[in-house]
């Protein structure tokens, strides 16, 4: 059997107002065959660490590192990061996603991941997300749910955008220092 290693299963983009703004799946791969993730289920994932945040909040946010959220169980495993406008950056690792490119890349499912092993990709992350705010055609406000005249899509629709968090999620691996 193969060695396999951490990758990320998920990256959720999500509101101030807690509404979903982007939700990016990755299948686990590994031996000629790629496993497609159900976007229903981790949706309801994405949506089940908003009380984490919650509950961690502090008084005073500027790209604040959440760490790990919650486990779900010996495979997957939730890490949070809050920028400093409210959004919520949420990275979903499955720590069997992908065959190891070498045997001392398979130890990190065993050993598990240091929260430093994220960093490099929720400051990618973010860096999308504020050239995304650059962009004088997105205006963030017309995905406040809570708007009633001229509401638009709730999603980030910006392709861009979308490919960065794509080039993320596929490139990541634990131990990487820039993304």
């Amino acid at each position: 059997m193969a060695t396999r290693s951490p990758s990320i299963a998920c990256i959720g983009v999500i509101g101030r107002h807690n509404n979903p703004l982007h939700i990016a799946l990755f299948p686990a791969t590994g031996e000629g065959h790629e496993q497609q993730r159900d976007k229903l289920e981790y949706s309801f994932t994405l949506n089940s660490s908003l009380d984490i945040f919650e509950a961690r909040m502090p008084a005073k946010t500027v790209g604040h590192d959440f760490g790990l959220l919650h486990a779900l169980d010996e495979r997957l495993a939730l890490y949070g990061w809050l920028t400093n406008t409210g959004v919520k950056l949420v990275i979903v690792v499955d720590m069997e996603g992908r065959t190891a490119p070498t045997p001392e890349a398979g130890k990190v499912a065993i050993l598990g991941l240091r929260n430093s092993d994220l960093t490099p990709a929720f400051h990618a992350l973010q860096t999308a997300y504020i050239h995304l705010l650059r962009n004088p055609f997105y205006i963030p406000d017309e995905h406040d749910p809570r708007a009633t005249k001229g509401a638009g899509s709730l999603a980030i629709t910006s392709a861009r955008f979308i490919n960065e968090v794509n080039r993320i999620g596929t490139a990541w691996h634990p131990g990487m220092s820039v993304i």
